[in-house]
């Protein structure tokens, strides 16, 4: 009897080890299937989205101080070729610099879009360009929501015009950026918009902002022809920049990712819409990313002209970086000055924030592979 007690006991004693010891092992399971702000320095990340239009090296000591690569973009915001040249040229230079931290796209001017040697001249450019070392081009929301032809009508990206552009793009594969159309909050007055970021940019730049221009084309307008280029271009390699204009609802981004298999989305300068979605539903915008994480490419649309210091470009970029992977990696309640509410981290998966801040770049972009 007294040896059957001490079996007993010796048998519970190593089965309380066990559990004990397959908690443990739970638990560590657990966190290391997640990143933690303290992995932030020694995680490679991708900024697919800046803007270098400079020839210092302020912006590639901050991105290598905080482990990025960049991928910096020409604008075709002056409706100018002149201005695309001068921007392309920022572009190249610090690629050729600096070919191990920044990659470029290059974009063409609608400037001259009347002219008998336009598409020529841009289809030239094009070829110039990729064989220079571009990776892709921008297409920016000067097309439909500025530049008029001849005739005074704006020109839409699923105008005929530029169909041998886009059919040169696809069959070469060349991936392409589209910042096409605004923010849903575009067309509201400022006092209704639902993020700071938007008011802050609508207030500064009203002539982007369509509540003050009725007669301009309507948000579901910009975003039909851009569905219309895509529907026409089906093995287009596109990314619809700052979220394809459809951040307000991560739903309505669904349909788009579901519809154009060869589309995916970056995050340039959106942050605040995504915060605003998960203050509102965490649970449907957490699911959206974690459905979602072959198509979602980080990126911030920052930028350097030259005109700041080294220590102000270090600590403005450093500040947005930081926060966009505190709220990725962790669940903590977070504020921000792009939103008016508190909301709390997504703390996705590493598989999920290994995949939109690096693998998802280097796949659709094609780069530092």
């Amino acid at each position: 009897m007294h040896l059957m007690k001490s079996y007993t006991r010796l048998h519970t004693a190593i089965l309380a080890v066990s559990l004990l010891c397959f908690s443990c092992s739970t638990s560590t399971e657990k966190e290391e299937a997640y990143y933690t702000v303290e992995d932030y320095q020694r995680v490679k990340k991708i900024d697919t989205h800046v803007h270098i239009m400079t020839e210092n090296d302020f912006f590639i000591k901050s991105a290598r101080a905080n482990n990025f690569q960049l991928l910096t973009i020409v604008v075709d915001s002056r409706n100018s070729w002149d201005w695309v040249k001068e921007r392309y040229a920022f572009s190249k230079f610090q690629m050729d610099q600096h070919p191990e931290t920044v990659q470029f796209a290059t974009s063409i001017s609608v400037e001259g879009w009347d002219d008998d040697d336009w598409l020529e001249r841009s289809l030239a450019w094009m070829d110039s360009s990729f064989a220079d070392g571009a990776i892709g081009i921008k297409f920016w929301k000067n097309i439909g929501m500025v530049y008029r032809d001849k005739n005074s009508n704006l020109v839409m990206l699923d105008d005929p015009g530029f169909d041998p552009i886009f059919n040169m793009l696809e069959e070469k594969d060349i991936p392409v950026i589209g910042h096409l159309g605004e923010p849903l909050n575009c067309w509201l007055p400022l006092d209704k918009m639902t993020t700071k970021n938007d008011s802050g940019y609508f207030s500064r730049h009203p002539e982007y902002h369509m509540y003050k221009h009725p007669n301009m084309p309507s948000h579901a307008d910009q975003m039909a022809a851009r569905d219309n280029r895509l529907a026409k271009n089906p093995n287009l390699r596109f990314i619809g920049a700052h979220i394809a204009s459809l951040e307000y609802d991560v739903d309505e981004l669904a349909k788009r990712l579901d519809k154009f298999p060869r589309m995916s989305i970056d995050l340039a300068a959106r942050m605040g819409q995504i915060f605003y979605q998960t203050a509102n539903d965490y649970k449907k915008v957490r699911d959206f990313f974690i459905k979602y994480q072959d198509r979602i490419i980080y990126a911030t649309d920052l930028a350097d002209n030259g005109s700041n210091t080294e220590e102000a470009v270090h600590r403005s970029n450093t500040e947005v970086w930081k926060r966009d992977w505190k709220f990725f990696v962790t669940d903590e309640i977070m504020t921000s000055d792009l939103v008016a509410q508190e909301f709390k981290g997504l703390k996705l998966p590493k598989e999920v924030v290994d995949k939109v801040f690096y693998h998802n770049a280097v796949k659709w972009f094609k780069i530092f592979e």
